[in-house]
């Protein structure tokens, strides 16, 4: 059973790939995260995403857009005069389907995120620092974006929501914790496309 199923994705695979048009891009912009669930009292942190993507047309209208991203997210939480800033920063693999209305597109799809790094900056009480907090995360993030964007040529731009469907934080209590960002990105096809 496990090898006819292998067998179907291959041939699928192979079929995307032979009948489709590819193009490859690269991406860059802004992330405006912070985190939902049971966290309470954060605030917004802005920071950057960057990579690239392949883009696989299957029709004028319709394309599957695998993306390699490095995502830098987290939140900042104050308390009096306590300030402190969770930066996450992960490895995310966003499959997204768009669906396009001449130049404008409406795109969603799921995204892993693998863990790379967890620092959390404080300052508060004339003291400061920085700690690594990885061991308190969890390896591996899921979830869910939805967004739209616009073609200009090579250049393309996208307004993108992650809503995070996984929870974050590794701990014994009943926690969750999600990501949620909102992303701005510009990208430029490389190869491809209208070549």
């Amino acid at each position: 059973m496990k090898k006819l199923l292998l067998s179907a994705i291959a041939i699928c695979a192979f079929s995307i790939v032979s009948f489709a048009q590819m193009s490859i891009g690269a991406k860059a912009g802004f992330n405006f995260a912070n985190v939902g669930g049971d966290a309470e009292n954060t605030d917004m942190r802005t920071s950057i995403h960057l990579g690239g993507y392949l883009n696989f047309a299957m029709s004028e209208q319709l394309s599957i857009q695998p993306e390699l991203l490095y995502n830098s997210v987290g939140a900042k939480v104050s308390e009096g005069d306590f300030e402190a800033t969770t930066k996450l920063n992960y490895l995310s693999i966003p499959v997204m389907v768009k669906y396009s209305f001449g130049n404008i597109n409406v795109q969603a799809g799921p995204q892993l995120g693998l863990l790379l790094g967890a620092k959390e900056k404080w300052e508060g009480d004339g003291e400061s620092g920085e700690d690594d907090v990885k061991e308190f995360y969890n390896g591996t993030d899921f979830g869910f974006n939805f967004g739209l964007g616009a073609e200009f040529g090579k250049l393309n731009a996208t307004l993108r929501y992650s809503a995070g469907l996984s929870n974050i934080v590794d701990t014994d209590e009943d926690v969750k914790v999600t990501n949620n960002v909102i992303q701005l990105s510009i990208g430029y096809t490389l190869f491809g496309g209208d070549d």
